[in-house]
Order: structure tokens, then C-alpha cells, then sequence
């Protein structure tokens, strides 16, 4: 099984980019506008790209602070059945963040746009802990 990795350096304490990735407030500034999403564990999170591409992901794992795991259950056919960890290391003021988009079945051109795609977005992530504005997906950006 094919996986997608990146580790960044946040200039943010832990519990800033975790609420960035379990809030909605937080994931649409970050990833989608169009979010809609609970932080608890089972809860079924909603993220849409126009009319391009709808996601649910179901949370799998929160550790506040920690770790945040979702599961894919609806999108793209090669989404489905993927996983997403989200670890969250302290170093000192910051968080060493360790993302994985795994489980994919194959490693085909869709999963290296995605790679590209997920460091982008985490660069939005980053942005956005670090200076209170990240560039997330809006119809105008597509």
C-alpha cells in the first residue's frame, strides 16, 4: 500500500494546530471553506471543493494535543478506505507535525496530484497557526 508523508515545523504550540485540524472554525481556514465538521470521535466531517470533489471522513482517533485519525468514506474511489494521521510533536514553542495519507492501493497519478495537493494544504495549515491566515479552497481560488 502506497502512503503520502510530510513532516512540517509549526511556529504554534500543539493545541493551535489541533484545533486548527479537529474545529470547523479552524479546517476552513486551512483546507476548505466549505466544511462542516464536529470534534468528537465517530463523528462524519464534510468537506467540499466546489463541485469538483465531496469528502466524508469519519474521526477515527483524537488525543487532544496528539493525534487527530479520520477515515475516508465517501469521495474520489481512490480516497475511500484511506486513512489520515495528523501526529503533533512539542518542540519547545512549536509542533513538529508528521501527516500520513495511507492505505492507498496504488501509487497512480491521482495519488501523486494528492501529494502535491496535501503539501499545499499543509503549507495553508502552517500559515494559518502561525499567523491567523491560511489559504484555503474558496470558489475563487479553484
Amino acid at each position: 500500500m502506497a502512503e503520502i508523508q510530510h513532516l512540517l515545523y509549526i511556529n504554534a504550540l500543539p493545541s493551535k494546530v489541533y484545533e486548527a485540524i479537529t474545529e470547523e472554525s479552524g479546517l476552513k481556514m486551512w483546507w476548505t471553506y466549505d466544511t462542516r465538521a464536529i470534534s468528537e470521535e465517530g463523528a462524519i466531517l464534510e468537506f467540499n471543493f466546489g463541485d469538483r470533489y465531496h469528502n466524508e471522513m469519519k474521526v477515527v482517533k483524537l488525543r487532544p494535543n496528539q493525534k487527530v485519525e479520520w477515515i475516508c468514506l465517501d469521495g474520489d474511489s481512490e480516497w475511500i478506505d484511506t486513512t489520515f494521521a495528523f501526529n503533533l510533536n512539542p518542540d519547545q514553542n512549536n509542533t513538529i507535525l508528521r501527516f500520513t495519507h495511507g492505505n492507498w492501493r496504488n501509487s497512480t497519478d491521482f495519488f501523486a496530484s494528492c501529494n502535491y495537493q496535501w503539501g499545499y494544504y499543509l503549507r495553508s495549515l502552517k500559515l494559518y497557526c502561525e499567523t491567523g491566515k491560511g489559504t484555503p479552497f474558496t470558489e475563487e481560488s479553484s
